[in-house]
């Protein structure tokens, strides 16, 4: 015996999700999705369903009405995706996805899914490829690191690198005044590529920022060159996993975010992080820093997953965000 219902109640939502989700990374937090719910304020509709043997069936979404369609729960979208990754759906033995969702007024486009228990058994496919630097693969050792790179590629990065220290470098940690000089260097270099152009995505990630100090999770590393700002990155710490969750550069400082991302991965390496994830987006340092590859999935019943936005898609690149830099 099960019983099945869908919740539209944000508090019934709120019950459900933390009885079933166990939070592994820092965005299965409900605090985390609640800062993003708050300023998109999408129509939630979980799909809920419990047996007697204590199996949950869980599809968290959310109703975005610009676009005509669901997404994951809470549907922060810009430009046609959306930014929280990681996103969980929980399948029981005996219920089928395309079933689950077939009763519902819109199509489903649901992006960033990790695998799961059953995760073979819905139709996904590959939607985009994070990236993570892991310290123990190297003895957290930044010497051992080094053997990934070619002898001319370690000395083009090292040489960029040690330019812009010559010119005076130091590093300011945690200081929340700073968000807001990565905001406007964020928007100052991507414009309306920004996400923090729209300012639903900006207000919910301020509000994320002061949860994660409140919890003691936030991270905030800022380059000075010569004591003015050249890079700020805001990072979660939750559970030894560091993710990087958003970044700004000046453009007056080449190379900047060479330098910061690889202060990244020394001090992962001198403060035995478990990992550090850059999250999604191809940009070519990725690779050339030798970071690993983690495909994330995405589930759609949409044809063609094309959106009511004119010549916007959901394409297979994110929107350029400062996430991570470019």
């Amino acid at each position: 015996m099960f019983s099945s219902r869908i919740a539209e109640d944000i508090e019934d939502c709120r019950e459900i999700w933390n009885s079933v989700i166990i939070p592994e990374r820092f965005s299965d937090l409900w605090e985390v999705r609640e800062c993003f719910h708050r300023y998109y304020n999408h129509q939630p509709r979980f799909i809920f369903i419990e047996n007697t043997y204590g199996g949950k069936t869980l599809i968290p979404l959310s109703l975005v009405d610009e676009h005509n369609c669901y997404a994951y729960f809470p549907g922060e979208t810009w430009q046609g995706q959306t930014w929280l990754e990681q996103n969980k759906i929980y399948i029981s033995n005996g219920f089928s996805m395309d079933d689950l969702i077939s009763s519902l007024d819109r199509p489903c486009h649901l992006r960033y899914i990790s695998e799961f228990e059953n995760f073979h058994s819905i139709n996904t496919s590959i939607d985009e490829v994070g990236y993570l630097f892991v310290p123990s693969r190297y003895e957290y050792d930044m010497q051992n690191y080094f053997q990934e790179f070619s002898r001319k590629s370690y000395k083009q990065i090292n040489r960029e690198i040690e330019g812009i220290k010559a010119k005076g470098v130091s590093f300011r940690y945690d200081d929340l005044s700073d968000f807001d000089i990565m905001i406007s260097m964020n928007i100052k270099r991507f414009g309306t590529y920004s996400y923090f152009y729209d300012p639903r995505f900006r207000e919910s990630f301020k509000s994320l920022a002061f949860f994660l100090r409140e919890r003691g999770l936030l991270k905030i590393v800022t380059v000075l060159v010569k004591g003015e700002p050249a890079a700020v990155d805001m990072a979660c710490l939750f559970k030894n996993v560091l993710t990087i969750l958003a970044g700004g550069t000046d453009s007056r400082f080449p190379g900047i975010a060479k330098l910061i991302n690889m202060h990244h991965i020394e001090k992962a390496c001198m403060d035995r992080v478990q990992e550090v994830d850059f999250l999604c987006g191809d940009f070519t340092w990725k690779k050339l820093f030798h970071l690993m590859p983690r495909p994330l999935y995405q589930y759609s019943n949409r044809p063609n997953a094309v959106m009511d936005t004119g010549a916007i898609t959901f394409s297979y690149s994110r929107p350029v965000s400062g996430a991570v830099h470019a």
